[in-house]
């Protein structure tokens, strides 16, 4: 019942991303995965709980955290040599009666770049030296669970990105003329999660990056909106429900970006004594990502509990993908 109130929202997402498809989208380190755990399983995160890193996925996940404070910080090497620093954490005052309320970072690092302008000589360009471009962003999110089986979430982020002081050409007395390429805006996600009652099978959508359109220089771009459908479930509950010994969790979602053509992302989980964990993942059609694994570790200790996880992911010609994150909970 619930589902059916977000349906023509989700419907008019869906239609508005039918436009051709251009791969001209800004900020589009907004829509990179950061979670070791959702790229071991390819991405395919949106039906599963995942505490304060839901934030990153669908918020609403966050809603169903057991603990009254969770925090995981976590490193990504992505490809280029560009280097992602993230962290979110995540309590629930009142004991989750008051839902969860989540902040969430992410920090890039492109590295030094050459800097040139076009020029008359020889070499038809002019080095001016380097520069060095980065992007940030910043969310606050709120999760509750509106019934047993239903939860909702948001989250509110500013994202910025700066790429250069750039040199716009050269003035009489040989001083270069410089512009500020840097832009902001508020952005903001949204999801919803249902537990069907049929064993642990979950059903949930997400919304990511809806925003203005911003403009650098004298080109106006949009984010990189995306519409997430996926259902997950414990498939070890067809035979034995509530197991503790194994648990293989499949999840599957279906993903429309706004700038390139539709996936489909499947990826499985197998947890042993409710600590050793394996994963794989694959996400298809793409150009160079392959398969993506990752491995984890999760224990407990009274109330206090620890995980770290590492994922693994094939970019063909692009080299590979590595993360790395651990998290708290208390």
């Amino acid at each position: 019942m619930y589902i059916l109130l977000f349906l023509p929202l989700f419907t008019a997402v869906s239609v508005s991303a039918q436009q051709k498809k251009l791969a001209q989208t800004a900020m589009k380190f907004l829509s990179v995965s950061v979670s070791p755990r959702a790229a071991g399983l390819g991405d395919a995160l949106t039906a599963i709980e995942h505490g304060s890193a839901s934030l990153f996925y669908n918020p609403s996940g966050m809603a169903w955290q057991e603990s009254n404070l969770d925090v995981a910080v976590g490193q990504t090497q992505w490809i280029a040599e560009i280097n992602y620093s993230v962290g979110s954490i995540s309590f629930r005052p009142g004991s989750g009666h008051l839902g969860v309320i989540g902040f969430s970072f992410v920090m890039v690092d492109y590295g030094e770049l050459e800097e040139t302008i076009r020029f008359d000589n020889d070499q038809g360009f002019l080095d001016v030296g380097t520069f060095s471009p980065s992007a940030w962003s910043f969310g606050i999110g709120y999760a509750r669970k509106l019934s047993e089986r239903f939860s909702v979430g948001a989250q509110f982020k500013w994202a910025n990105q700066f790429l250069a002081n750039s040199v716009m050409g050269i003035a009489d007395g040989g001083d270069y003329v410089r512009e500020n390429i840097e832009e902001g805006v508020l952005a903001y996600d949204f999801g919803v999660l249902y537990k069907t009652g049929f064993r642990s099978l979950n059903f949930a959508v997400s919304a990511r990056n809806f925003a203005p359109e911003i403009t650098f220089s004298e080109e106006s771009v949009a984010l990189p909106l995306t519409l997430n459908i996926g259902v997950s479930m414990n498939m070890v509950d067809l035979f034995t429900q509530g197991a503790n010994m194994h648990q293989l969790l499949l999840s599957i979602d279906a993903s429309n970006p706004r700038d390139f053509s539709e996936q489909i992302k499947v990826g499985t989980e197998y947890v042993f004594l409710n600590t050793f964990i394996l994963r794989a993942g694959y996400a298809f059609p793409t150009d160079e990502q392959g398969f993506s694994v990752g491995l984890g570790l999760k224990q407990s200790l009274r109330r206090f509990g620890f995980g770290a996880d590492y994922s693994f992911t094939d970019f063909g010609v692009l080299s590979n993908v590595q993360r790395l994150a651990v998290r708290f909970s208390l």
